[in-house]
């Protein structure tokens, strides 16, 4: 299977791919053939049909300065990210984040705790990838309620798929960051012997304190990432079978307040076993069975200096971007306290015989999951969220009917069962104290859900090479062991989180319709989409703030940590995102044009209840861009407008303008050796630039001016 060309358009940059050119070979030549994982659950003549995506290829990936996966898809349209550390920071999808959006690795879960706090890390390196897939709509329903914003997935060929015309084939990439004076680098290589594929991989990247406008450096933003893994299938003439192990492991900052005074750092590491499969009888009703089992250990410590509780948490724009390290490590380390987590994750799909039935041809899927969830918690965090468990069971269906070769209509379904055992405290109304002496006391608590979740959908090949689609959805989810048991102070995030044990399912209807075009000079692709949400579970600032203990709460802003609570209101959201290429000219043997693109999200409470907080703004964009068989150039400027529709006790957010280039040279040696030389500019007109979806956009710039030099070699 691969991606239907259509849905290419809607994820790559402009500038930095090839959209619909004869020069699309020749400019990325230097990446690998794209493996066999695509979003759609369909394998069929047209797969790809049950998206939209948004697809970033590895030319895109490895340009971009960007240390995490989140702050990667960050000026993507429809997407930002939490921005909560460079070390840390997850995708936000249409301003949806943490429990709405599934991350996972070649449809495995991450099997982290990155939803659990902006500040933890998800340990899915960018550099790991040879494309990454957003999905969003009804193909996010083959992988399951806590979807219900979209799926971000990282897919490599750390399980090989299928067989390599090659007995050799890897890559080698390095590249240096004048920002953050720090490096990268990748290799992976892929060797077949006879029916048998070995795949390896290893990378790392250590980057210290980046800059920011003005000459100063972000105070406690280092990272310092490394990981690999090894992988073997075996295929037949029926099929495959595989596994891998891999490893990742990070140390970074979390800059900002009182946590970059005290020098506060994360460590952690993720191990995770996987096996896959696939069988095809070749007669019969089935026409293929795939299998994904998967087990992950993760943990990570938080250390740091011993907290000064006399030091309060202050929220003036860049008080604290030039600390002295030296304090922190002068007062001694501390671990704080750790989280771990247990989990299986285990798929199984059947996919049925095409069928002829009386208005077309009928493709389907017949899926069912098991995934399990051991969160434990030690020292600090032991307050902030005791051990909890999460089992969820589902079975879903996918169909799609052709009704012409120009008209195909679609149907998913799915039912979940969800369990979650943990325990809380009882918070009295106001999320304040009684007295000045009031203890927490903890009791135990189970829930129990089970979220349905159905699709509708149809596509139309239009004339002038257009396609047209329209889904609407529904979508139930149940709240997570955080959402329902937190209960404590959160250092890394400076938050004292409150959930709400009583939470009931919270469910979305949404609709939306689409337009793209891939071939010709014009390409285009654009989207429109309505969200109504009944009992949508909000994270929200009360106003009032603590210190370690739930007594000190008071009202204002004078406490070590924001309160945080949750609950659930109703809330719609709408918005738009496109972005469209013009060939313009043929320059000296190769393609010149021009890009634009625009996005924007729209959400706010019902009933004039107020707007949902951390909701990115409006963005405007355009391009100017070259692209020959052996050099690439673009421009591309970004206009972020200012976000003054925020959400109670939020700050209103500045725009910002946003100038990057890239210049790349590519030379083929032969065969399929190819070297690959590129310069990337960001923020080349030194912005302050401050992400109106992260809770430490008041404390934190994100990056400054920076050159990236990057050098690959492709055999």
């Amino acid at each position: 299977m691969r991606l239907s060309p259509i849905w290419f358009l809607a994820g790559l940059v402009p500038p930095l791919a090839s959209i619909g050119t004869p020069l699309a070979q020749a400019v990325d030549s230097i990446t690998l053939p794209q493996m066999s994982v695509t979003a759609s659950p369909v394998a069929g003549d047209q797969p790809g049909s049950f998206l939209p995506v948004t697809t970033l290829d590895q030319a895109r990936i490895a340009a971009d300065p960007a240390r995490s996966l989140g702050d990667l898809m960050r000026d993507e349209p429809g997407l930002t990210s939490t921005s909560f550390a460079p070390g840390a920071s997850r995708p936000v999808i249409r301003g949806l984040d943490n429990f709405r959006v599934r991350l996972q690795e070649n449809g495995f879960g991450a099997g982290d705790v990155s939803a659990y706090g902006e500040d933890h890390a998800v340990p899915l390196d960018p550099m790991s990838a040879e494309r990454i897939e957003v999905i969003r709509g009804p193909a996010s329903l083959r992988w399951g309620s806590q979807a219900i914003g979209g799926v971000v997935n990282v897919i490599n060929n750390r399980i090989p798929t299928s067989l390599p015309d090659q007995a050799v084939k890897g890559r080698v990439s390095g590249g240096w960051n004048s920002g953050s004076r720090g490096w990268d680098g990748v290799a992976s290589a892929d060797v077949r012997a006879g029916n048998v594929v070995v795949h390896g991989d290893v990378f790392g990247r250590h980057d210290g304190d980046y800059a920011i406008p003005g000459g100063r450096r972000q105070a406690n933003s280092g990272v310092r990432t490394d990981g690999g893994s090894m992988g073997l299938s075996y295929f037949f003439d029926q099929g495959f079978i595989g596994a891998s192990v891999s490893r990742f492991t990070s140390l970074y900052g979390i800059p900002g307040g009182e946590e970059a005074a005290l020098g506060t750092q994360i460590r952690m590491e993720q191990t995770r076993w996987a096996s896959r499969g696939e069988y095809r009888p070749g007669s019969g009703p089935v026409r293929s069975v795939n299998f994904w089992l998967g087990y992950t250990t993760y943990r990570h410590e938080e250390i740091g200096a011993e907290h000064d509780h006399a030091h309060h948490h202050h929220h003036d724009h860049d008080h604290d971007h030039d600390h002295d390290h030296a304090e922190p490590a002068a007062r001694g380390r501390h671990v704080h306290g750790s989280f771990r987590n247990r989990s299986w994750d285990g798929r199984l799909e059947l996919q049925h015989m095409p069928a002829a039935i009386r208005l077309g041809e009928l493709n389907g899927t017949l899926g069912f999951s098991i995934e399990r969830e051991a969160l434990r918690t030690t020292g600090e965090f032991l307050e902030y969220l005791p051990p909890a468990t999460t089992e969820r069971y589902a079975g879903y269906v996918f169909e799609e009917l052709s009704l012409t070769p120009a008209l195909r209509l679609q149907a998913a379904a799915r039912i979940e069962f969800v369990r979650l055992d943990g325990s809380t405290a009882g918070f009295p109304q106001g999320n304040l104290p009684l007295s000045g002496d009031q203890e927490l006391e903890n009791a135990a608590r189970r829930r129990g859900f089970t979220p349905v979740s159905f699709s509708l959908g149809a596509l139309h090949d239009l004339p002038w090479g257009l396609q047209a689609r329209a889904t609407a959805q529904y979508v139930q989810r149940a709240p997570s062991a955080a959402e329902l048991f937190a209960r404590g102070a959160h250092h890394a995030s400076g938050t004292f989180d409150i959930g709400n044990p009583n939470l009931r399912k919270e469910a979305a209807t949404t609709l939306e319709l689409g337009l793209a075009r891939q071939a010709g000079g014009f390409r285009f692709d654009a989207s429109a989409y309505y969200s109504r949400f009944n009992g949508f579970i909000t994270r929200a600032l009360t106003g009032n703030s603590c210190g370690e203990s739930f007594s000190s709460c008071a009202p204002g802003g004078d406490g070590e940590f924001r309160q945080v609570a949750y609950g659930q209101r109703d809330a719609s959201f709408y918005g738009f995102q496109g972005r469209a290429e013009q060939d313009v000219l043929q320059l000296g043997g190769g393609t010149a044009g021009v890009s634009a693109r625009y996005d924007f999200v729209r959400a706010e409470f019902a009933n004039g209840a107020g707007n949902v907080p951390r909701i990115p703004p409006h963005r405007l964009g355009a391009g100017v861009w070259w692209r020959s068989p052996t050099w690439n150039a673009a421009l591309d400027y970004l206009h972020a407008f200012d976000q003054t529709r925020t959400g109670a006790n939020e700050t209103r957010t500045e725009g910002y303008d946003l100038l990057n280039l890239r210049v790349g040279y590519t030379r083929q040696l032969g065969g399929t050796r190819a070297v690959n030389l590129s310069v990337i500019g960001s923020n080349l007109l030194d912005s302050d630039m401050r992400n109106a979806a992260s809770f430490k956009k008041d404390e934190v710039l994100l990056p400054g001016r920076a050159v990236r030099l990057l050098a690959t070699f492709t055999f």
